[in-house]
C-alpha cells in the first residue's frame, strides 16, 4: 500500500510540474499572439480585390516571394494553405487568407478585403453580401431519413 501512495504521488508531482511548464508557455505564446496581431491591424488596409481563384495549396507551390517562403518555420512549408490568386487593379497577386474569409470568398467575384501584407484579414462582397458558409453534416445525420423522404413514403 506504501508504494502505490507513493507512486501515485510521484504522478501528482511529475503532472503539476508539466502544467505549470505548459501555462508559462502558452502565456507566453499568447503575449506573442497579441503583439502580432497589433502588428497586422497596424499595417493593414483596404483594397478592392478581384478574386481569380481560390485553392488549399503547399506553400512552396503557390507562388509567393522567395523571401516569404524562406521567413516560414519548416513545418509550415509543407502543410496546405488557403491561398488566393487575387487582381488588384492591374496586378495579379497570390494572397494567403484567413481560414473564415476563405470559406466565405468566391471565385469570379470582387470583394473589398483589409489585407495586411499578403494576408487576407477580412472580406466584404461589393454587390451583396457573402454567401454564407456551407455547414458540414454530422456523421450520424447522413443515416437519419429526412423529412421530404417520410412524407413520399407516405403518400406513395
Amino acid at each position: 500500500m506504501k508504494t502505490f501512495l507513493t507512486v501515485v504521488l510521484v504522478i501528482l508531482v511529475i503532472l503539476a510540474i508539466l502544467l505549470a511548464v505548459l501555462a508559462y508557455f502558452g502565456r507566453k505564446a499568447q503575449k506573442k499572439q497579441a503583439e502580432q496581431k497589433a502588428t497586422m491591424d497596424a499595417v493593414a488596409q483596404t483594397m478592392s480585390l478581384y478574386i481569380i481563384d481560390k485553392k488549399r495549396m503547399k506553400l512552396s507551390e503557390a507562388n509567393l516571394p522567395k523571401m516569404v517562403t524562406d521567413s516560414v518555420p519548416k513545418y509550415m512549408r509543407w502543410m496546405k494553405m488557403p491561398v488566393a490568386k487575387v487582381k488588384v487593379g492591374p496586378r495579379v497577386m497570390t494572397l494567403i487568407c484567413d481560414e473564415p474569409v476563405f470559406a466565405q470568398i468566391l471565385p469570379k467575384q470582387e470583394v473589398k478585403a483589409v489585407v495586411s501584407g499578403i494576408y487576407i484579414t477580412s472580406a466584404k462582397r461589393i454587390r451583396g453580401p457573402l454567401p454564407e458558409p456551407k455547414k458540414k453534416k454530422g456523421f450520424f445525420s447522413r443515416f437519419k431519413k429526412s423529412k421530404k423522404e417520410e412524407t413520399s413514403k407516405k403518400k406513395g
